[in-house]
């Protein structure tokens, strides 16, 4: 596993609607191993795997001109990140903000905070709420960029920030920020590297704002138009104390998606992948989320509607500096989506 390329993805900075440097470290790895590269007005990074040549698509004996064109499978991994933005700056230099995508204000106090002319802040909460136990408010948050006046801040209003934070290898486990989605990214970078042929036209989508509404997959899908889709997506657990029920386990393999808030899997798709999984004896575990959502709803909303499902990679913390992934299970995520690439597709 390339925990170098993990460290740049996760660490590379790239809030909702501002992903043109993770965009183009992605777009520098992936172009070599596939046949097209193209970015969308929105900002979409599709890269086409054309479908390797065949005599004969369809039944025995017909031949090549009269083949059936392949299938176009659709795999979208979003590249953005949760983050700020500035609301206000104050007469003494402190920046008021708000979230780009879900965060959690628990969590934030004491952090530090990258904008994108590399001004660095430090999160911290109003002087009266210190002894409470509540969890604070954006409006009785602030980050200090050692300002000594409005005037002399380096970030206005506007200006967007993404969380800082190193990525750190915990024996089979890795610790970081921005695992979701960048670990998607990587499994959908890994899995064109090594897949040698497919049957199908593959088009990987590194997709922008999902954080804020699944905008990107929505207008890729339009455009692809595909035969049946897969997100890459981050799911929780069900694993740490005092969590809510669910059979989802750090190290047990990669998440098929049942349903989640905002997209019921294609049971089509569902089976495909299990029984992929079964077949090549590649660990996996059955995902329902009650709370959250994928780029699988984009896609399986798109034009008439697409069959669609997700893999998953379990993560604990998610939306936080620290979540944690276990590389057996996106080892498992990729040899899944190299199994059900490199065989013939029929959907009942």
């Amino acid at each position: 596993m390339d925990i170098k390329l993990i460290q740049l993805l996760t660490e590379t900075w790239g809030p909702s609607g501002n992903e043109g440097q993770i965009r183009n470290l992605i777009e520098s790895e992936v172009r070599p191993h596939v046949d097209e590269v193209r970015v969308d007005p929105l900002g979409n990074l599709i890269a086409y795997k054309r479908a390797a040549p065949e005599p004969a698509r369809g039944r025995k004996g017909m031949n090549s001109a009269n083949a059936a064109p392949p299938k176009r499978i659709m795999l979208s991994a979003h590249m953005d990140e949760i983050g700020f933005v500035i609301t206000h700056v104050d007469e003494k230099g402190f920046a008021r903000f708000s979230n780009v995508g879900g965060l959690h204000t628990l969590t934030l106090v004491g952090n530090r905070v990258l904008f994108a002319n590399g001004t660095i802040g430090t999160i911290q909460i109003e002087k009266g709420l210190r002894a409470t136990n509540e969890p604070p408010g954006y409006d009785q948050m602030f980050i200090d960029v050692g300002a000594t006046d409005k005037r002399s801040s380096p970030v206005k209003v506007g200006d967007m920030g993404a969380l800082m934070g190193a990525l750190v290898k915990l024996g089979d486990r890795l610790t970081g920020k921005s695992l979701d989605d960048r670990i998607g990214c990587y499994v959908v970078l890994e899995t064109l590297r090594q897949l040698k042929h497919s049957p199908h036209d593959v088009y990987a989508v590194f997709s922008v704002q999902e954080e804020v509404g699944l905008r990107g997959a929505r207008t890729a899908a339009y455009s692809v138009n595909p035969d049946m889709g897969l997100a890459l997506d981050v799911t929780l657990t069900g694993d740490i104390p005092e969590a809510p029920f669910m059979d989802v386990t750090l190290g047990k393999g990669a998440a098929i998606k049942v349903q989640d808030s905002s997209a019921i899997a294609d049971p089509r798709v569902r089976h495909l992948m299990v029984k992929r999984a079964e077949d090549a004896h590649i660990p996996y575990q059955l995902e329902v989320l009650t709370a959250g959502g994928t780029d699988t709803a984009a896609i399986q909303l798109a034009r008439e509607g697409v069959p669609a499902g997700c893999i998953s990679i379990p993560c604990r913390y998610v939306h936080s500096i620290s979540e944690i992934v276990d590389m057996n299970d996106v080892q498992a995520a990729i040899d899944l989506l190299i199994a059900v690439l490199s065989n013939p597709i029929d959907l009942p």
